[in-house]
């Protein structure tokens, strides 16, 4: 993976440098100085990299702690309902967005004059960083891109081959919910050691998967959210299942909190490590 490009001292000088040649006052001409996101996962993207005087507002999502892994750092920011005339009316110079569900408030955004960068959700780690750099570049702050993708590749290789003999993992949500094998969690996965078993249960592209599929042909461990210790509604009790529960039980399960890899970016190296502290626990 790539790795940071500059030592201390090119670090140091290479801004002063930028500031002083003559390209260096339109460059900081180009820093946007009213970002609006209508996603959280550029919420969290624009909490971590921009100032906090460039964020006109974030959507109502980066407010909810179950979802949300800066519900807190959030506060006391304007928050959106997410409807292109709010967004319209704030003026902003920059807007951050998702690629699913936005289409008719970006187009009409796009349409008014307004710049909108549409991110979609990783579709694996090297593309993440990319993704992690398109937005820094935009916000100004190339430096704090990168040194988010530091942190993901120092957690990367703390936990290269963590998990010895290659035993079989479902990535299992609520409802009976598979996520598909082709995705950063189930790269993290491998990358760890671990071995998919989605094959095994006929969902290679993740979807839904019979508890039958489940019994007869076990993982050696489930990955499961936070939530899978309390049957809160009907999707969190197939979790509590006296089949499941046999077929495997609590001490092979992995959890960590779904809220960690609901969005690829600033929560990616606490997803890496929580994997990391559970597999301690129960895997080696």
């Amino acid at each position: 993976m790539p790795q940071l490009r500059f030592g201390w001292f090119s670090r140091w000088i290479l801004p002063i440098c930028i500031a002083l040649a003559p390209g260096g006052v339109a460059e900081a001409q180009r820093i946007p100085r009213r970002v609006v996101s209508l996603n959280l996962c550029t919420d969290e993207m624009l909490l971590a990299f921009a100032e906090r005087g460039q964020i006109a507002s974030l959507s109502y999502l980066v407010t909810d702690p179950s979802i949300s892994t800066m519900a807190g750092q959030a506060q006391g920011y304007p928050i959106n309902d997410g409807t292109a005339e709010t967004i319209l009316f704030s003026e902003p110079d920059l807007v951050l967005s998702g690629t699913y569900g936005q289409h008719h408030q970006t187009a009409l955004l796009e349409a008014q004059g307004l710049k909108v960068l549409a991110l979609g959700p990783w579709k694996n780690l090297k593309e993440g960083q990319e993704q992690i750099r398109t937005i820094a570049r935009a916000l100004g702050h190339p430096d704090r891109g990168e040194a988010l993708i530091g942190r993901i590749e120092a957690a990367l290789r703390r936990t290269k081959g963590i998990v010895r003999d290659n035993p079989s993992i479902l990535v299992y949500d609520r409802g009976g919910w598979v996520s598909p094998a082709a995705s950063p969690l189930s790269e993290l996965l491998m990358h760890m050691g671990f071995r998919l078993h989605h094959e095994a249960v006929g969902l290679p592209y993740g979807g839904m998967v019979r508890l039958e599929s489940i019994v007869t042909s076990p993982p050696d461990y489930l990955l499961v959210d936070e939530v899978a210790g309390a049957a809160v509604d009907n999707g969190t009790a197939i979790f509590s299942h006296p089949a499941l529960m046999n077929a495997v039980p609590p001490p092979r399960r992995l959890v960590v909190p779904g809220r960690l890899a609901l969005c690829g970016g600033p929560s990616t190296p606490a997803l890496i490590e929580a994997l990391a502290a559970e597999i301690e626990a129960k895997v080696r």
